[in-house]
């Protein structure tokens, strides 16, 4: 499908589609430039994004991404719902020790909660 077609499916203009793409936050489009074609996993990767924006700031969105892409042959050891320690041991030096492990995984937590998620709207 051509840019128009997919700014139809997702809900999203043109523009918005050419952003989420300039970020890194959906691939690039297959084929030509003169003839970009994109194909179901774009519109999954913006239907994801539009899905974490309802909770996130693209800084948190880009953060996340960034993991998960770091994170695909690691340990995961879930820590609470939504929350999963991933170590990724072909990454760790030799001499890693594991308190300095701990204490980059709470400055990494430390920098995630200083941009706060949207506040959820008033139940009253």
């Amino acid at each position: 499908m051509n840019i128009i077609e997919l700014a139809e499916v997702v809900g999203e203009t043109p523009r918005q589609i050419r952003y989420l793409i300039a970020e890194g936050f959906i691939p690039n489009p297959d084929g030509s430039r003169a003839r970009p074609e994109y194909r179901e996993s774009h519109v999954e990767a913006i239907r994801r994004y539009q899905r974490l924006r309802q909770d996130y700031k693209p800084a948190q969105i880009r953060i996340l991404l960034e993991a998960e892409a770091q994170a695909r042959d690691a340990e995961r050891i879930p820590l609470a719902p939504g929350v999963t320690l991933v170590i990724t041991p072909a990454l760790l030096a030799a001499d890693t020790h594991p308190r300095a492990i701990g204490d980059r995984a709470e400055a990494a937590l430390r920098a995630f909660l200083q941009h706060p998620t949207k506040e959820p709207p008033d139940a009253g």
